[in-house]
């Protein structure tokens, strides 16, 4: 596929509309909530103090912006669901990281570490609350709601399974199976993506069957999102991710590079090390090791039977199927197209 650059200008444009809409969002909560939305977005520090910290792109509401330009509306017309996925977005990380007892986000303390577990909860549920105002304002309210109603019930379906993994053996018959990640991750990524995607079209009032197919190309290029993510969380540079290397081994999360690995029903790569280096990163895994050494051997192993590669090349599918999908219903919409190739182009 032809590389049509980062959509710069267009990111600028989305950005432009969406912080003060944010801002406004946000100003309707209590002082206190209001002060950790704040630190949460990025915009102050933990006693308030405003500062220029990392924000994060706004890679979904720009998606929700750019389609709903797609659709024959404007990026102001898609402002109300570019500002919901924000903030169901920046929600589930302030839950995901209580969670996960993620310590760190973007190079700053995560929300519980700065403010306690309860205070965080709350401010992440203040956000959520938000969010579901925000897609039910406007014209075509009854579409939006109903869209972020669903997203939410599948995005918190896949946190379960995902939280449900952690519980299950790493070979046997109980084993978690790459089909069931890939369920899981279509929910708990795929979800929020496919909603900003459908929002967009939705606010520049395209019909529904429309948002419909669009909300299953936010899926594949949720789960192409996701697949590449896992492969940041166990070999991603610190200084890019915000997290430690290995993170994810040392958590023992069940990613796609560790499930591919041991898959017993996937075909080993030529070079691979085969059912020796699968049965001795099962091993380890189980030990529950987490030292530097334990964890590095286990990237190594994950790596030797190819998991890295078939992680990737699973995310190679589901974005082709993603850009096949826009291809077909928006062939001229360039800026679209480089955004989407851009959140796949994060291994580099």
């Amino acid at each position: 596929m032809p590389d049509i650059g980062f959509p710069a200008g267009a990111l600028a444009r989305c950005r432009q509309l969406l912080e003060p809409a944010m801002r406004a969002t946000v100003a309707d909560l209590h002082p206190w909530t209001e002060r950790m939305a704040a630190f949460t977005l990025g915009w102050s520090d933990i006693d308030g103090t405003p500062v220029e910290a990392d924000t994060g792109k706004g890679l979904r509401p720009a998606l929700a912006m750019l389609c709903a330009e797609a659709a024959g509306g404007t990026f102001e017309s898609a402002v109300p669901g570019a500002v919901a996925v924000e903030l169901v977005h920046v929600f589930s990380l302030v839950h995901d990281d209580i969670i996960d007892s993620d310590e760190r986000r973007r190079h700053r303390p995560a929300a519980w570490k700065a403010y306690g577990v309860g205070p965080a909860v709350l401010a992440g549920d203040a956000l959520l609350a938000l969010a579901v105002r925000s897609a039910a304002s406007g014209p075509h309210a009854a579409a939006a709601a109903g869209l972020l109603s669903s997203a939410l019930v599948e995005l918190v379906h896949g946190q379960t399974l995902d939280m449900a993994f952690e519980e299950r053996p790493w070979t046997g018959p109980e084993a978690v199976t790459v089909a069931e990640y890939t369920s899981m991750a279509a929910d708990k990524t795929g979800s929020l993506i496919g909603c900003a995607a459908a929002l967009g079209v939705t606010f520049a009032g395209a019909p529904a069957d429309l948002a419909t197919r669009m909300y299953g190309m936010g899926r594949d290029l949720g789960l192409a999102f996701q697949m590449v993510d896992d492969v940041l969380g166990i070999w991603g540079d610190p200084s890019r991710t915000g997290k430690p290397v290995f993170g994810d081994l040392r958590r023992r999360k069940k990613t796609l590079p560790v499930l591919a690995a041991l898959a017993p029903s996937l075909p080993r790569s030529s070079g691979s090390a085969g059912t020796s280096a699968s049965g001795e990163l099962a091993l380890l895994l189980s030990s529950g090791a987490d030292d530097e050494d334990a964890v590095r051997l286990a990237a190594d192993l994950i790596e030797k039977e190819g998991g890295r590669d078939r992680a990737l090349s699973m995310a190679a599918d589901h974005a082709s199927r993603a850009l096949d999908t826009l291809d077909a219903v928006f062939p001229d919409a360039r800026d679209l197209r480089a955004l989407i190739t851009s959140l796949l182009d994060r291994t580099h």
